[in-house]
């Protein structure tokens, strides 16, 4: 799976998130940061990378989202990393 279809999938779910500024989607890169940039409440990172998982089908570990940096960037390689892994 390439890393812009990554990141399309990911525009899908924050689609779905109220808190974002949905008209910033838009303009998303890797190097967007999910709460400087979108305004993403930290709490909801962890409800996006449940999504990301199912939208995925892969299961973070606990210590992966525990580690898991604000940019976009940092989701797509968690993701990456994970399909590697399995």
């Amino acid at each position: 799976m390439e890393r812009t279809e990554i990141l399309a999938g990911l525009v899908e779910i924050l689609k779905t998130v109220r808190m974002i500024d949905q008209d910033k989607l838009a303009f998303i890169t890797e190097d967007t940061d999910f709460i400087a940039d979108l305004k993403t409440p930290s709490t909801e990172m962890i409800n996006i990378a449940a999504k990301a998982e199912q939208k995925f089908d892969i299961e973070f570990d606990d210590d992966d989202i525990d580690d898991l940096g604000s940019k976009v960037k940092d989701i797509i390689d968690l993701i990456v990393a994970t399909k590697e892994r399995d």
